[in-house]
C-alpha cells in the first residue's frame, strides 16, 4: 500500500521538508489566528492611553469593544462561507490586510467615531477571518490522523496570542507610548502576509498529498456528508436547509452557546470584579486570569489529543461537567488558595471544548463543508458570551453579588454536557498499531 503523505502527482509543496508539509500549514495559521487574537484583544490595555489622551468616556470606549466582539461572532459565518468558497489562504491574506488597515488607522484617529469604526467595525471583522472557523477547516482538510491534535493546538492559537501580546502590548504603551505599540502589531501582521502568499496552501491534493494518515485503518474520515447526501464527503455540498434539519447542528449549537456564556460571558468578563469584590487585591485578581490563559493552551492540546483517543461527543460532555462541576462551586471560594486551585481547573477546561466541536462538525457535515457549518456554531458562542455577559451584570445590580450568576453558569454547563452526550456519531474502527500510523514524510 502506498504510503499516506507521499506526493500522488506531479504536484509538489513549494518548498522541500523533512516532515508532512501540513505541519508547515498548520504553524502558518498558529501564527495567523495568534497575532489575530493579540490585535483582537489589545483594546483592553488602550482603555486607560485614550482615556487619557482623548478624554472619552469609558463607556463610550467599551462601545467600540461591544461592537468589535459582537462583528468577530457575525464575521463567523461569512468567514466559513468564503473559506469555503475561495480556500484558508485567500481569506487570511483578506483579514490581515484589514487588520493592518484597522491598526493603521488608529495611529492617526482624532475622533471617536473614527475610533469606532477602526476598532469596533474594522478590527472586529479582520480576526473573524482567522478565528476558530479557520482552524476548523484547516485542521480537519490537512489531518485524519492526528486530527485531534492538530486541532488542538491551533484551538490554543487565540490563548496563546493573548498571553503573548498583551504584556507585551502594556509595556510597549508603558515606554514608548501607544501607537508604538499599535506599529508593532502592524508589523507582525505585514511579515507574516508573504509567508502565507509564499507557503500556504488550502488543501493537500494542491501539492500533490494526501491527507495526513489518510487511508490508515480505524481513521476518521470525516464522512458525515455520506449520510446526508449519499455522497463521498469530499464531493458533498451541504445546503443550509439540511443543516439545520439535522439535530447534531442545533445540540453543537446548543452546546457552544453555554460555552461562550461561561467562558467569555461570564468568567472572562466578571471574574476579576467578583475578586476584588471578595478582598482579591487587582494585581493578584488580574494575575489568575494569566494563569488560566497559560493553563488553557495545556488543555485545549490535551483536548485534541484526546479525541484521538475517545469518541469526541463523550469528551465534550465530560468537559462540560468539568466546567459545571467548577462554577457551582466557586460561589463558596472566598480565598486566594481557593481562588488559584479554580483557575487551574477552569484554565485548563476554558477552550478544551473547541476540538471536539470542531471534529464533531467534520464528522457530521464532512469537511468540505467545516467552514460554513462551524462558523454559524461559532456564532452562537459569540451570542451566548454577550447574553451571559449582560445578564450576569444585571444579577450583580440586582442581587449585590455574583453568587447566582456563577450558581447559573455552573447549571447550564451541566445542561450543555447532556446535550453533547444527545450527539449520535458512529463508533470508530479499532485504531492501528502506532508503528503503522506514521505517514511517509511527516
Amino acid at each position: 500500500m502506498e504510503n499516506p503523505g507521499i506526493a500522488s502527482s506531479q504536484k509538489h509543496p513549494p518548498i522541500s521538508l523533512p516532515f508532512y508539509y501540513g505541519w508547515l500549514v498548520l504553524g502558518i495559521c498558529f501564527l495567523t489566528t495568534l497575532t489575530s487574537a493579540g490585535v483582537r484583544s489589545s483594546p483592553s490595555v488602550l482603555i486607560h492611553p485614550l482615556e487619557a489622551e482623548f478624554g472619552w468616556s469609558r463607556t463610550l470606549i467599551a462601545s467600540a469593544v461591544s461592537m468589535n466582539l459582537l462583528l468577530f461572532g457575525v464575521a463567523a459565518p461569512l468567514s466559513g462561507y468564503l473559506i469555503d468558497r475561495f480556500g484558508p489562504r485567500k481569506v487570511m491574506m483578506g483579514s490581515l490586510m484589514l487588520l493592518i488597515v484597522g491598526v493603521s488607522g488608529t495611529m492617526a484617529m482624532t475622533s471617536f467615531w473614527q475610533f469606532f469604526l477602526v476598532w469596533g467595525v474594522i478590527v472586529g471583522l479582520g480576526p473573524g477571518g482567522v478565528g476558530s472557523v479557520l482552524t476548523a477547516t484547516v485542521g480537519n482538510r490537512w489531518f485524519v490522523a492526528r486530527r485531534g491534535l492538530a486541532l488542538g493546538i491551533l484551538g490554543s492559537a487565540s490563548s496563546t496570542g493573548q498571553i503573548i501580546f498583551l504584556p507585551f502590548f502594556m509595556a510597549m504603551i508603558t515606554y514608548v507610548g501607544w501607537r508604538w505599540g499599535s506599529m508593532t502589531l502592524i508589523i507582525v501582521a505585514m511579515i507574516l502576509l508573504p509567508l502565507i502568499f509564499l507557503f500556504m496552501r488550502d488543501d493537500p491534493s494542491e501539492v500533490g498529498l494526501e491527507p495526513y494518515g489518510a487511508g490508515q485503518p480505524g481513521a476518521s474520515t470525516g464522512g458525515g456528508a455520506t449520510s446526508l447526501r449519499g455522497m463521498p464527503a469530499k464531493h458533498a455540498t451541504i445546503t443550509a436547509r439540511e443543516v439545520v434539519s439535522h439535530p447534531t447542528f442545533w445540540l453543537l449549537a446548543g452546546s457552544f452557546f453555554v460555552c461562550g456564556g461561561t467562558a467569555n460571558g461570564l468568567i472572562g468578563t466578571h471574574l476579576i470584579p467578583h475578586e476584588i469584590e471578595i478582598g482579591i487585591p487587582q494585581i493578584a485578581a488580574a494575575s489568575l486570569l494569566g494563569i488560566m490563559g497559560g493553563l488553557n493552551m495545556v488543555g485545549t492540546i490535551f483536548s485534541g489529543w484526546m479525541i484521538d483517543k475517545v469518541q469526541p461527543q463523550r469528551w465534550l460532555a465530560l468537559v462540560y461537567a468539568l466546567r459545571g462541576l467548577s462554577l457551582l462551586i466557586l460561589p463558596f471560594v472566598h480565598d486566594f488558595t481557593g481562588l488559584v486551585f479554580f483557575a487551574i481547573i477552569y484554565g485548563l477546561d476554558w477552550f478544551a471544548t473547541v476540538p471536539p466541536s470542531m471534529a464533531i462538525t467534520a464528522d457530521t457535515f464532512g469537511k468540505q463543508n467545516v467552514g460554513k457549518v462551524y462558523g454559524w456554531i461559532f456564532m452562537s458562542h459569540q451570542i451566548g458570551a454577550a447574553i451571559m455577559a449582560s445578564a450576569a451584570g444585571a444579577i450583580r445590580t440586582w442581587m449585590g453579588d455574583y453568587q447566582f450568576a456563577f450558581l447559573s453558569g455552573g447549571v447550564i454547563a451541566m445542561m450543555a454536557a447532556a446535550l453533547a452526550l444527545q450527539i449520535k456519531m458512529k463508533p470508530r474502527e479499532a485504531a492501528p498499531p502506532a508503528a503503522s500510523a506514521q505517514p511517509a514524510g511527516a
